[in-house]
């Protein structure tokens, strides 16, 4: 479990300001009302749907008002410490708990329930069909649940095109439709790819273009 300091918490990009919704804007705003009394909350999708980002916003406004968060996922080890003056308990991932950390999260529910914590957790899938013991499926499951949806590609072209401006990159519309028709249109990825584009264009001091993306990808193989 990591306690989360202001001075090293997590990345500033994972704000909701920053957040591009999509179909995904209920959550958001959902999340952003967010207070100690609220049910808890769960979010569902594919990888790169925004899961991630949106807890880590959730986590940093908390932060940012001087709250205390628990960020507890399944690289993180048991026990998980409990009764700390926690506002927010996050779960991430929790798809991929162990029995043991199964038994430490389901813990930290009840100490939620009992001391008014707020509770935000997600998973890769609903939480009826998590494989996780049938006592943490039903706390997961039992306050409010959104299912994320991917980017569309018009949604993923303006994040893409956005990135590209603030980072100085200029991407013709034929790199785009090369990147979005030849790659998975979620974030994280787009993100990853476009920060190796920016630096093989400047290793080779060349502008973007989709015979350098060709070549990038060539090298790399």
């Amino acid at each position: 479990m990591r306690q989360i300091p202001l001075a090293i918490g997590f990345d500033p990009a994972h704000s909701f300001e920053n957040f591009v919704p999509g179909a995904n804007q209920p959550a958001l705003e959902h999340l952003r009302c967010v207070t100690r009394q609220s049910a808890p909350v769960y979010l569902w999708g594919p990888a790169g749907s925004g899961k991630t980002h949106l807890l880590q916003a959730l986590a940093n406004a908390w932060q940012a008002a001087g709250e205390r968060v628990g960020w507890f996922t399944p690289a993180e080890l048991p026990p998980w410490p409990h009764g700390d003056e926690r506002s927010l308990i996050v779960l991430d991932d929790c798809d991929g708990f162990n029995a043991e950390q199964q038994h430490a999260a389901f813990a930290l529910f009840v100490d939620a329930a009992m001391g008014g914590v707020a509770v935000a957790s997600a998973g890769c899938v609903p939480p009826v069909d998590l494989p996780l013991r049938a006592d943490l499926r039903s706390r997961l499951g039992w306050g409010v649940v959104f299912a994320l949806q991917p980017l569309s590609e018009s949604d993923a072209r303006a994040v893409l095109r956005r990135e590209a401006d603030q980072r100085g990159i200029f991407l013709s519309d034929d790199v785009m439709d090369y990147l979005l028709t030849r790659f998975a249109r979620d974030l994280k990825h787009l993100m990853t790819l476009l920060t190796r584009l920016d630096e093989f264009a400047l290793s080779t001091q060349r502008a973007v273009t989709v015979p350098l993306v060709k070549q990038m990808l060539s090298e790399r193989t």
